[in-house]
C-alpha cells in the first residue's frame, strides 16, 4: 500500500513539474506574442512574468506551488493586456489577492532556501514567524505593484488603471491574500 501511495505521489509531482515547465514555455511564447501584439510595454510586462516563472525552478519549489504561482503571473498579465479587468469588475481584486499571496510565499521560500534556514524545522513558533514574514512580504509586494501601476500609467501607458479607490482596494486585496497565505503556510509548517 505504501509503495502505491509513493508511486502515485511521484507521478503527481512529475505531472505538476511538467505543468510548471509548460507554463514557463508559454511565458516565453507570451513575450513574442506581446512584442508583436502590444509592442514594447507588453513585451516588457511578459519579460517580467517570464523572469518570475523561472524562480520556482531555480529554488526547487514544490511543483503545485510552482504551477499556481506561474499560472497566476500569466493570468495577471493577460488580464491586463486583454482588457479582462475592465470586462469583469471583480477580477482585479481577485488577481491582486491571489497573485500577491503566491508571490509572497514564493519570495519567502526563496529567502529561506538561499539563507539555508528551514522554517518548517523551527516548530510552531517559527511557523508563526513565517506567517508574519509572508504577510509582510505580501504587503511590501502590494506596494511595489501599485508603484509599478502608477509608473506605468504616468510614463508608459495611460490606460493602466490608477486612482485612489483602485490603489487602496488593490493594496487591501494583496494584504488580505498574503495574511491568509501566511496563516496557511504557518499551519502547514507547524504540522
Amino acid at each position: 500500500m505504501g509503495r502505491t501511495t509513493s508511486s502515485t505521489d511521484t507521478h503527481r509531482r512529475v505531472r505538476a513539474s511538467v505543468a510548471g515547465d509548460v507554463l514557463r514555455a508559454f511565458a516565453v511564447l507570451s513575450v513574442v506574442i506581446a512584442a508583436w501584439q502590444w509592442g514594447l510595454v507588453g513585451a516588457a510586462l511578459f519579460l517580467l512574468v517570464l523572469g518570475g516563472t523561472l524562480l520556482p525552478r531555480a529554488i526547487a519549489a514544490p511543483p503545485a506551488l510552482d504551477v499556481a504561482y506561474s499560472a497566476s503571473l500569466l493570468l495577471a498579465a493577460y488580464a491586463a493586456q486583454l482588457g479582462w479587468y475592465d470586462a469583469v469588475g471583480w477580477l482585479d481584486l481577485a488577481v491582486h489577492t491571489l497573485t500577491t499571496a503566491l508571490v509572497a510565499v514564493m519570495v519567502c521560500l526563496a529567502l529561506a532556501r538561499w539563507s539555508g534556514i528551514d522554517p518548517a524545522g523551527l516548530g510552531a513558533r517559527g511557523a508563526w514567524v513565517g506567517a508574519v514574514l509572508v504577510a509582510g512580504a505580501g504587503a511590501a509586494l502590494a506596494v511595489l505593484w501599485e508603484i509599478g501601476e502608477w509608473f506605468g500609467n504616468a510614463y508608459l501607458d495611460n490606460t493602466i488603471h490608477v486612482g485612489y479607490t483602485d490603489t487602496v482596494g488593490d493594496l487591501a486585496a494583496g494584504l488580505a491574500g498574503s495574511i491568509v497565505a501566511g496563516v496557511l503556510v504557518a499551519r502547514r509548517w507547524a504540522r
